[in-house]
C-alpha cells in the first residue's frame, strides 16, 4: 500500500451541507437566479465569475467541493440574446368588468331557462303540444242543401199556389229535400211580359210635382231605343223564400222572376258579334227568348256606342228636372300670360238656369252618381260588359238622367304608367285599361295621389306595410272622397263594386230603397241598423221595432244571449244599452271637427213620437247591419287613427261590404276630417263612424237574402244576432269576425260561396258538375229527384230568379262565338 501513497489521486470530497456554503448578500441572490433562468452570455460575466475559482496546485481539475455554492457547475452556452419582455397582464379594472359581464350572462341564461320551463308547463296544461285533431265542421254544414233554387221556367206557379221548400213553420216537420216536387210535370212555357220600371214618370201625381221626363236614346240621331226587360209571373214550384230581409217592406216585386234572356238580352246577350251582341248565350235552353226583341224592338248593335255621350245627351234633354249646379273648375295654380279661359271638366258646360224651364214651377230633383270601383289590370269579360251596360241603361238613360254611371279605376303600377306626369300617358293608359265604349266615363286614381292629398296620417299597419292606409284595401273611401270633391253636380254617390249583380231592374231597386230610407224615423234607428231582420222569427216590421226597443232599453233576457243575467246572481236584470240620440262624439273635444251644422234632435228621446227623421234623405245607406265593432273579433275593429286613444278608442260603427250610398255632405265631412285632422279608419268603418260622430242619418236596408241550406230559423236568428243584447256587434260572439263563416251560404257577403254558384247556374253554366245545357233540356231518368241537389232530374228549362242582390261574382267565363275576320273581296275589273 506504500506504493499507493506516493500516488496523488483526485481529492474527492463530499459536498458540504447548504449551511456550510458561503452565503451571498441578499441583494445579490436574484441576480444569480436570473442568470440561471435566462442564460446570460459567458464572454464577460462568466469570466469574472470563474476567475475567482481557486485552482489546485497538484492538478488541473478541481473537486466539487472547491466550487462556491452560487457558481454553476456547468458552463452555459454563449448567447448574445437580450432579456425577453414579460407577458401582458390585463388591468384589474377591465378584469372586473369582464367577470361582471360573465356572471350577468349566466344569471340571464338561468332565468331564461326558468321562464321557458314555466311557459312550456303552461302550454302542456293547455294541450298545445298534444296532437290536436281538426275541429269539427260548423253545425250549419250538416244542414241539407235546398234544391228548388234550380227549378226551371216550365214549373212556374204563382205565390198563392207555391209551397216554398224553405223556411218551414216551427210546428211543421222538416220536409226531406225535393220531397214535394219529384213528380212536378213540366208545363208549356208561359209568355213573358215587359217590366215597366218607369211607369210612375207618367202618372198624374208625378207630373203635377215634377217636369216630364224626356226619352233618351243610345245614338245622337235619337233612333236607337234599348229594349225593356222581360219577366215571368210567379216562381219555379217550391222556390224557397228569402230568410232575411223583406220584399214587401221595401216595395220590391216579389211574385215575379227573371231568366237570363229577359234580364240580359237587351244588352247583347243571346246574339252574335256580327249583329252587335256579345256572342254569348247562344246555347242551352233559349225557348221564348225572342220575346225580348218582339214587336217594336230589335237587337241593338253595341259596336259603336259611346256611353259618355249618351249620358250627356240624356242630361241635357232633361236638365229642367234637376237642381242646377256648376261643374268643378280647376283653378290655375301658376302664373301665365296666356288667358285660356276657364276649363270645363269633361266638356260639360254650365247649364243656363233659365233654359228649358217650364212655365209651371215644379220641384227639382237631386242627382246621383253611381261610381263603380275597378283596377287597371282587371279583365273585362263579356259578362262584365253586360252588367255595366245594364246599369247605365236602367239608371241613367231610362230614368231621364237622374243617375250618371262612372268607372273609378286604380292605377296599380305608377312607375310603369306615369299618368300624373303626362296627359298623353293618362289617356293612353285609360284606353288600354277599359273597353272602348266606356272610355269617356272612366276616372283614374292611385295610391300616390291619395298620399299627396291626405298627408300626415299615422298608419298603424294593421295588415302590414304591404297594405297601407292610403291603399285600395284599407283606404278606399279616400278615392271616393276626392271624387265627390271633384263632382259638385251630384248630391249622392253610390259606391258600387264590379262584382255585384242584381237579377231585377236597377232603377226599381234604387228608387224603392231611396223612398223607404226617407220614411225611416231616427228614433231607434241605430239600434235597428245593428240587427238582421228575419221575418219568420221577428214577425212584422212593427214587431221587430218593438223588440229592438225592448232589447235596448231593458236588455235581452234570453237563454241564448250571453248578456242575459245568470240565475242566482246579484244582478237580476240584464244590462241595458243607451240608445243613440243625436251625435255620438269622441271623448276628447280636440277630436271634434266642424260640428256647428250637425243635426240636433228636436226633442228628447222619450218625448219623440217617431217624428224626427221622417221624410229626411239618408246620408248613408248600407246593405249589411251597421254594427259596433267594440269587443268583437273583427280583425279591423281597431283600425282607426288620428284620435286621442289615451282613454280608449272613439265610438265606432262598421258595415261589412263597402257598397253603399253616401251623401255629398257625408263625403265632404270625411274628406275634410282626413285632410285637416288626419282622422281615418278602415274603409268599411270610416263612413259609418263619421255619420255616428256628426249625427247624420244612416240606414241599413233589409234587402231580401237567401240561404243555400235548411237552417232552423230560430237557430239562424240566434247566430246572426248573437252580439250584445240581440245586436250583431258589441261582443266576441258577433257574427262579424271569427264566426263570419256562418254567412258563406248567403247570397250577399264579401266572401259568400253560394252567391257565385247561384249566378253561374242561372247563366246556364255547370257548377260542381251540376246544371248546364243538358240539365235544362233533358230529364235524367236515372235520377229519382229525392237525393238533394246532386240527384235533381232536370228538364225544367232554364232557371228563373226573383229580384235579388248577389255578391260576389268574379271571373265568369261564358262560351263566346269565334271571331271571324272578314275577308276583303277584291273588286272586279270592268275591263277584264
Amino acid at each position: 500500500m506504500a506504493g499507493f501513497s506516493s500516488f496523488n489521486p483526485l481529492n474527492v470530497t463530499k459536498r458540504s451541507p447548504r449551511s456550510q456554503y458561503s452565503e451571498l448578500p441578499i441583494h445579490e441572490r436574484p441576480r444569480a437566479k436570473d442568470e440561471e433562468k435566462y442564460c446570460y452570455s459567458d464572454d464577460s460575466e462568466d469570466d469574472s465569475d470563474y476567475s475567482s475559482y481557486p485552482s489546485s496546485p497538484r492538478s488541473s481539475r478541481d473537486t466539487s467541493g472547491s466550487y462556491e455554492s452560487h457558481r454553476p457547475m456547468l458552463r452555459r452556452k454563449s448567447s448574445h440574446a437580450t432579456q425577453r419582455p414579460a407577458p401582458y397582464r390585463i388591468p384589474n379594472r377591465i378584469m372586473r368588468y369582464m367577470c361582471c359581464a360573465l356572471i350577468s350572462t349566466l344569471i340571464i341564461f338561468m332565468l331564461s331557462l326558468v321562464r321557458m320551463s314555466i311557459v312550456s308547463s303552461r302550454e302542456v296544461e293547455l294541450g298545445k303540444h298534444r296532437e290536436s285533431t281538426p275541429p269539427p265542421p260548423p253545425p250549419w254544414e250538416n244542414f241539407d242543401f235546398l234544391t228548388r233554387y234550380y227549378g226551371g221556367i216550365r214549373t212556374l206557379v204563382s205565390s198563392s199556389e207555391n209551397t216554398p221548400e224553405y223556411p218551414t213553420l216551427d210546428d211543421e216537420p222538416v220536409r226531406p229535400p225535393n220531397a214535394s216536387h219529384t213528380e212536378m210535370p213540366a208545363r208549356d212555357l208561359p209568355s213573358s211580359k215587359p217590366f215597366l220600371a218607369y211607369s210612375n214618370h207618367t202618372s198624374k201625381e208625378y207630373l203635377s210635382e215634377y217636369a216630364p221626363v224626356q226619352e233618351c236614346f243610345l245614338d245622337g240621331e235619337n233612333t236607337i231605343r234599348i229594349p225593356q226587360l222581360q219577366y215571368y209571373e210567379g216562381r219555379p214550384s217550391g222556390f224557397p223564400e228569402n230568410v232575411m230581409g223583406s220584399y214587401e217592406l221595401l216595395g220590391l216585386p216579389e211574385d215575379i222572376c227573371f231568366e237570363r234572356f229577359g234580364r240580359l238580352g237587351p244588352y247583347g246577350y243571346g246574339y252574335s258579334l256580327r249583329s252587335g251582341g256579345t256572342g254569348v248565350g247562344q246555347s242551352g235552353d233559349n225557348a221564348g227568348s225572342g220575346s225580348v226583341w218582339g214587336p217594336g224592338a230589335k237587337q241593338v248593335d253595341y259596336k259603336n256606342v259611346n256611353w259618355a255621350d249618351a249620358q250627356k245627351r240624356c242630361y241635357k234633354a232633361n236638365s229642367a228636372r234637376f237642381e242646377q249646379r256648376s261643374p268643378f273648375i280647376e283653378q290655375s295654380k301658376t302664373f301665365s300670360v296666356i288667358d285660356g279661359g276657364l276649363e270645363k271638366r269633361d266638356g260639360l258646360s254650365v247649364v243656363d238656369k233659365d233654359s228649358n224651364l217650364t212655365e209651371i214651377k215644379r220641384r227639382l230633383l237631386s242627382r246621383t252618381a253611381v261610381v263603380i270601383r275597378v283596377w287597371d289590370d282587371f279583365e273585362f269579360r263579356e259578362e262584365d260588359v253586360l252588367h255595366l251596360r245594364a246599369m247605365i241603361s236602367e239608371l241613367s238613360l231610362g230614368s231621364g238622367g237622374e243617375y250618371d254611371v262612372h268607372l273609378l279605376i286604380q292605377v296599380k303600377d305608377e312607375a310603369k304608367h306615369p299618368v300624373w306626369a303626362d296627359e298623353d300617358a293618362y289617356q293612353e293608359h285609360l284606353k288600354n285599361s277599359v273597353p272602348e265604349e266606356f272610355h269617356g266615363i272612366t276616372t283614374l286614381w292611385s295610391v300616390t295621389q291619395m298620399l299627396m292629398l291626405y298627408q300626415g296620417i299615422y298608419d298603424n299597419y294593421v295588415r302590414g306595410p304591404e297594405l297601407p292606409a292610403h291603399g285600395s284595401y284599407r283606404g278606399l273611401q279616400m278615392a271616393m272622397q276626392h271624387f265627390a270633391y271633384k263632382h259638385p253636380e251630384y248630391d249622392y254617390f253610390w259606391h258600387w263594386e264590379i262584382d255585384i249583380r242584381y237579377t231585377g231592374h236597377y232603377y226599381n231597386l234604387f228608387s224603392q230603397i231611396d223612398n223607404w230610407t226617407k220614411q225611416q224615423p231616427r228614433k231607434g234607428l241605430w239600434e235597428r241598423n245593428a240587427r238582421f231582420y228575419i221575418p219568420s222569427v221577428h214577425g212584422t216590421w212593427d214587431d221587430f221595432k218593438q223588440m229592438v226597443r225592448v232589447q235596448t232599453e231593458m236588455g235581452a233576457d234570453d237563454p241564448t244571449n250571453i248578456w242575459a243575467p245568470i240565475k242566482g246572481s246579484k244582478s237580476p236584470h240584464p244590462k241595458s244599452d243607451k240608445p243613440i240620440w243625436g251625435p255620438e262624439r269622441p271623448a276628447d273635444e280636440e277630436d271634434w271637427f266642424e260640428t256647428e251644422n250637425d243635426p240636433k234632435p228636436l226633442t228628447t228621446y222619450e218625448r219623440d213620437k217617431y217624428v224626427w227623421g221622417t221624410g229626411e234623405a239618408a246620408d248613408l245607406i248600407t246593405f249589411n247591419p251597421i254594427f259596433d265593432p267594440q269587443d268583437t273579433t273583427w280583425f279591423f275593429a281597431k283600425d282607426i287613427t288620428g284620435y286621442n286613444a289615451s282613454t280608449g278608442l272613439p265610438p265606432r260603427r262598421a258595415a261589412i261590404v263597402t257598397s253603399s250610398r253616401m251623401s255629398r255632405k257625408l263625403l265632404m265631412t270625411m274628406h275634410r276630417e282626413t285632410a285637416f285632422k288626419n282622422h281615418h279608419a278602415f274603409s268599411e268603418m270610416w263612413a259609418p263612424t263619421t255619420a255616428l260622430h256628426h249625427g247624420y242619418k244612416a240606414v241599413y236596408v233589409p234587402h231580401p237574402m237567401f240561404v243555400d241550406r235548411a237552417w232552423p230559423t230560430a237557430y239562424l236568428a240566434s247566430i246572426m244576432n248573437a252580439g250584445r243584447n240581440g245586436a250583431t256587434g258589441g261582443a266576441r260572439t258577433s257574427v262579424f269576425g271569427e264566426r263570419e263563416h256562418n254567412l258563406l251560404g248567403m247570397t250577399w257577403y264579401y266572401n259568400a260561396g253560394f252567391a257565385p254558384n247561384l249566378w253561374s247556374r242561372w247563366l246556364g253554366l255547370k257548377v260542381n258538375n251540376e246544371g248546364g245545357e243538358q240539365f235544362e233540356l233533358e230529364v235524367d231518368e236515372g235520377r229519382t229527384g229525392k237525393g238533394g241537389v246532386n240527384d235533381m232530374r232536370g228538364g225544367e228549362g232554364r232557371m228563373c230568379l226573383p229580384p235579388m242582390l248577389i255578391h260576389p261574382v268574379k271571373g265568369v267565363e261564358l262560351a263566346v262565338e269565334e271571331r271571324k275576320q272578314e275577308q276583303e273581296i277584291p273588286e272586279s275589273d270592268p275591263s277584264a
